[in-house]
């Protein structure tokens, strides 16, 4: 697969989550990514991506047979409403609770939802509040 143009700027170039079930997780991944108003960017044999999140079988090139183990992934959510949709969303797409949509103590206006995912991941949506981005990304093209 060819890709011409990518977005950077934060601090994690990408992820890739190895995982049992590729279907399971994609119907799972499209439809909060859906509501998080993240495009997929594409599928390949074994795999599927977006942004910087790979989700992959064990037997990928880059996976050498090996399924990750749990990890925690957060998501930017637009505002509250976006992260209450998630977890309504995810719940719905075979993901189970592991924390309801709330404020969290980490700093004031954390808003968040934690989910596990059909492997197992912790997967969050967080609104930190009103703020300012200089640029939603770094846009790259080759």
């Amino acid at each position: 697969m060819e890709v011409n143009e990518i977005h950077r700027g934060r601090l994690i170039d990408h992820i890739q989550l190895v995982v049992r079930d590729l279907s399971a997780s994609k119907t799972f991944y499209e439809a909060i990514f859906d509501v998080l108003k993240i495009p997929m960017g594409g599928v390949g044999e074994g795999f599927f991506w977006a942004d910087e999140l790979v989700v992959s079988t064990p037997d990928s090139d880059a996976a050498l047979g090996m399924l990750t183990g749990r990890n925690h992934l957060a998501f930017q959510a637009q505002n509250r409403e976006m992260v209450d949709a998630f977890y309504k969303c995810a719940l719905e797409k075979g993901g189970s609770d592991n924390g309801a949509p709330g404020e969290r103590p980490y700093h004031p206006g954390y808003y968040a939802a934690f989910v596990l995912d059909p492997d197992g991941n912790n997967i969050e949506a967080v609104y930190h509040g009103e703020a300012k981005r200089s640029a939603p990304s770094v846009h790259i093209t080759f």
